[in-house]
């Protein structure tokens, strides 16, 4: 016999703790909704990814997760694909010239300068410089290993040339 608290004879969440979640989340949402952001970070973007093979993992995301085949470019020795699974972001960007095993999780700012700014004040360390077609970018690998970049959308109408084409 199921006597426990957290989950009825189901499996499911006891009906008072869905309850409870929900007017957690409500609080949450109703907290978001007329504050300043809590973060720099605007939205989550991309999730870029390292592939060993960028053409075979774009048709597993497609043929078989669904997936949408934005673009696949190559270009000075690199492949490069973007994947809509959703339709908004975050796209999965598959790229086989990216270092190490973990994705970068890639959030646009409204200022690249006052939100690189910020986190450096709050401990942030490592930042590399570089320029992504979207605009300037900043990136770090956090103690942990995780890696995190933010850019600013300085030149969004560049994505537009991209989408559509198919170099593999």
């Amino acid at each position: 016999m199921c006597r426990s608290a957290w989950v009825n004879c189901s499996g499911y969440p006891a009906r008072h703790e869905h309850n409870r979640a929900q007017s957690r989340h409500r609080l949450l949402f109703r907290h978001r909704q007329g504050s300043p952001s809590l973060t720099e970070f605007a939205q989550l973007d991309y999730l870029y990814t390292p592939s060993s093979d960028v053409a075979g993992d774009a048709r597993f995301f497609t043929e078989v997760l669904g997936g949408k085949l934005a673009f696949a470019v190559e270009g000075m020795g690199a492949r490069v694909a973007m994947i809509e699974l959703t339709d908004g972001p975050p796209h999965v960007l598959l790229t086989d010239h990216l270092e190490g095993d973990r994705a970068i999780y890639i959030y646009r700012v409204g200022d690249l300068r006052k939100a690189v700014a910020a986190l450096k004040k709050r401990g942030l360390k490592g930042e590399r410089q570089l320029e992504i077609p979207m605009g300037p970018c900043s990136s770090f690998v956090l103690p942990s290993g995780h890696r995190i970049a933010l850019y600013e959308a300085s030149r969004p109408e560049v994505l537009k040339h991209f989408l559509g084409r198919k170099d593999f």
